[in-house]
């Protein structure tokens, strides 16, 4: 018998589940609730704009400043990192800000940035097209992908974590999993993780990470894996329903991608980078966002200034 069951549809747990998140929310007028459509803009860093930056040696930057804005690549489906509100069309979370904060830095203001959603299997043909400036998106830094694009930072090392409903209290990491209930997307490298390293763990697989935290709420799973930035946003939505556990079990260097061949643009970016993490502002952007999971801001990763291309 197969220990895997590969569902493409949420059906009633779906359902019930959303009845439960949308009743969430609609309590969240109690104190220390997270907001409902996103960030609180209170809590957020403002981020002064450089007048006076200039970098024409960047063919990027200066077609940018020609059209009189940025075009952002990001991700919509993220909570608190990437996320779209369909009502409003603005985008909130801890990627828009490190976004934001950018370009600022690189003179523009984060207010005319105009972001557009790309998948993650187009973000490679999107920076080489020229149809985003730069991407901002749980973009993990690696070797096969510095081929095709550039990276700034990282500004965040993610790393696949466990994200369990409150009340449990036997699962405090990967070692924890035998016999127990874990879901993850289809085809994904962390449901791949665990089907490689923890074989005695029971895998689902799901589309969509929203639909395996509707299972972990209605007790259909007892775990749902992927990176653990992607876990603290679903966190934040309902701390008091759901907790990240243990330590990060991989290493995903989350980088801004870049034009490959645009290296005044990235060592731009990473200067802006370093200059807003030592000013408060990238510690202030996590905490208004992923922080409302209950996690504390960590240590940003050591910026890769690897030579030009």
């Amino acid at each position: 018998m197969s220990r895997t069951r590969n569902t493409r549809t949420g059906g009633a747990a779906a359902l019930v589940a959303g009845l439960l998140l949308a009743a969430l929310a609609a309590g969240c007028g109690k104190e220390g609730s997270p907001p409902v459509k996103g960030p609180q803009a209170e809590a957020l860093p403002v981020y002064e704009v450089d007048a006076g930056f200039r970098l024409p040696e960047s063919g990027t930057w200066s077609r940018a400043r020609q059209r009189g804005h940025l075009v952002v690549g990001a991700k919509e489906d993220q909570p608190y990192l990437g996320e779209k509100d369909p009502a409003t069309g603005v985008y909130s979370g801890f990627d828009i800000e490190i976004a934001r904060m950018l370009a600022a830095s690189i003179g523009f203001d984060p207010k005319t940035i105009r972001f557009r959603t790309i998948a993650s299997a187009n973000r490679e043909t999107a920076l080489q097209n020229g149809q985003i400036d730069y991407y901002v998106g749980t973009y993990t830094i690696n070797d096969m992908r510095k081929k095709l694009v550039g990276f700034a930072g990282p500004y965040y090392l993610a790393g696949q974590g466990l994200l369990v409903r409150t009340d449990e209290d036997g699962i405090d990491g990967p070692q924890d999993l035998d016999g127990r209930t874990v879901c993850s997307a289809a085809g994904s490298t962390p449901y791949q993780r665990i089907d490689a390293d923890f074989p005695k763990a029971l895998l689902v697989a799901y589309d969509t990470y929203s639909i395996c935290v509707d299972n972990l709420l209605t007790y259909q799973v007892d775990a749902v894996t992927t990176d653990d930035a992607i876990l603290l946003g679903f966190a934040a939505k309902a701390p008091e329903e759901m907790k990240v556990v243990g330590k990060a079990f991989s290493e995903e260097p989350y980088g801004i991608g870049v034009p490959r061949d645009d290296d005044a643009l990235r060592t731009a970016l990473n200067d802006a980078l370093e200059a807003n993490e030592k000013n408060g502002n990238w510690k202030k952007a996590f905490e208004a966002t992923l922080g409302l999971s209950g996690a504390p801001a960590p240590t940003p990763p050591p910026i890769d200034r690897y030579p030009a291309n």
